[in-house]
């Protein structure tokens, strides 16, 4: 097209894609174009990592990572309507202990935007919560020490396909010196916990690792399992990359990070499992109609005055 006069190259009208960013429940209008398609990114809240109180049986597993579902690169694209939606981001579970008494570590929550809904992570296993609370998005990390929690949570729960996540690592059987284990991540299950003797002591099983999008434009790792507990001296069991929260053991267990769907890391010593990150929402959609269109650079007057007044200017 001619640029009016002004300097520059010539600019040809092209149609857009267009990414959208919920890092909190919000609304998403189709920018300006109607209805079309849409590759998404979905992931829930992390679950939170369990307590511990220091004695036998008590060491926290690690949170599961919140469901990922995602159709970038090269899956199945979402109809956008041209009415508002409404985008839900779920909020990362919270750690367990504190006062009063060992508060129960809570699942992380849902992700939603049209029909994909992502599961929130589950939590890390501690003796007083059953089995079905590890379940989630990713599953939580099983507990050390006390006989029948060491069992990990699965993920991808409810199922669906390609899955939306994997499970826990199992806690150690061992009452005393142990490791629980880390909580699934989007990329892979939570590493199992060991018991001493072992090289400085017990381990807690690392978070599982997360997976890398590119839909916002650059790599970006999400869903990252806690990591978990451990009781004694060394260092801390590490969460998984994708915002997966450090287990507790020199030092206090961490938080998974906001807007990853990290899980929150198990405690170790005595102390308070780390809470899930929230999740995050990434819409990109494609302009489905070829009247809509945009250039780079610089528009004439003449030419801005004349696709706006036929409607096609965005």
């Amino acid at each position: 097209m001619a640029n009016g006069g002004i300097i520059g190259p010539v600019q040809n009208p092209i149609r857009g894609d267009f990414t959208t960013t919920f890092t909190a429940s919000g609304t998403y209008t189709s920018p300006g174009f109607g209805p079309g398609q849409a590759d998404y990114l979905v992931v829930a809240g992390g679950g939170g990592g369990s307590p511990s109180t220091g004695g036998p049986g008590t060491i926290g597993g690690g949170g599961g990572a919140g469901g990922y579902r995602t159709s970038f690169p090269g899956g199945t694209k979402l109809s956008v309507p041209s009415s508002p939606t409404p985008v839900t981001i779920g909020a990362g579970g919270t750690g367990g202990g504190g006062s009063p008494g060992e508060a129960l570590a809570c699942a992380g929550s849902p992700s939603v935007f049209l029909t994909i809904t992502s599961s929130g992570g589950g939590v890390g296993r501690n003796r007083d919560q059953a089995l079905p609370g590890a379940f989630g998005g990713s599953g939580g990390g099983g507990l050390a020490g006390q006989p029948g929690c060491t069992t990990a949570g699965t993920g991808n729960t409810p199922p669906v396909s390609p899955s939306q996540g994997n499970p826990g690592g199992a806690g150690s059987p061992d009452a005393l010196y142990a490791g629980a284990g880390g909580g699934g991540g989007a990329g892979g299950s939570g590493g199992v916990g060991i018991a001493a003797p072992s090289p400085g002591g017990p381990i807690g099983g690392a978070g599982g690792p997360g997976s890398t999008n590119l839909i916002s434009g650059s790599p970006v790792i999400y869903a990252g399992g806690g990591g978990g507990g451990a009781n004694g001296p060394g260092t801390n069991p590490s969460g998984g990359p994708g915002g997966g929260g450090r287990g507790g053991r020199a030092a206090p267990a961490g938080a998974g990070t906001v807007n990853t769907g990290g899980g929150g890391g198990g405690a170790g010593q005595p102390g308070v499992g780390g809470a899930g990150g929230a999740g995050i929402v990434i819409i990109k959609q494609v302009c489905a109609s070829p009247t809509y269109q945009f250039a780079p650079g610089v528009w004439s007057i003449n030419d801005a005055y004349n696709y706006k007044k036929a409607g096609q200017w965005t």
